[in-house]
């Protein structure tokens, strides 16, 4: 039986770890956590914020996921997307999830995430 979900993993090229920890933690707000160091081995990086694990691994032939995305769940989202803004990321705002305040945005690698709420 499922019970949750434990991470999330997205790709990104070799070499952009650097890239990819300002923004993890600069940008939305997450704590880098250690890797195992057979996996540290391998490149890439894990960050969390709460209960949310956001997994980065490296791909040598790497595509940005354009459709595919981590849905991660927010309070505050209005705060939370100008934060976003604030700080160079883009934001999409999408009202086509009833029940629920959304937004879109990229990584610096391309990769598509959403950000959502819901309302009342």
């Amino acid at each position: 039986m499922l019970v949750a979900v434990d991470h999330v993993q997205l790709a990104a090229p070799p070499g952009s770890e650097d890239l990819l920890r300002a923004y993890c933690i600069d940008v939305l707000g997450m704590t880098e956590i250690p890797k195992p160091p057979v996996l540290a081995a391998r490149g890439g990086c894990w960050f969390e914020a709460g209960f949310v694990q956001l997994h980065i691994g490296v791909e040598a032939d790497f595509r940005p996921a354009k459709k595919a995305h981590p849905g991660l769940r927010v309070t505050g989202i209005e705060a939370y997307a100008a934060r976003l803004r604030d700080k160079g990321a883009s934001v999409t705002w999408d009202d086509n999830l009833p029940g629920h305040k959304r937004f879109y945005s990229e990584d610096p690698v391309g990769n598509r995430l959403e950000f959502l709420e819901p309302r009342g």
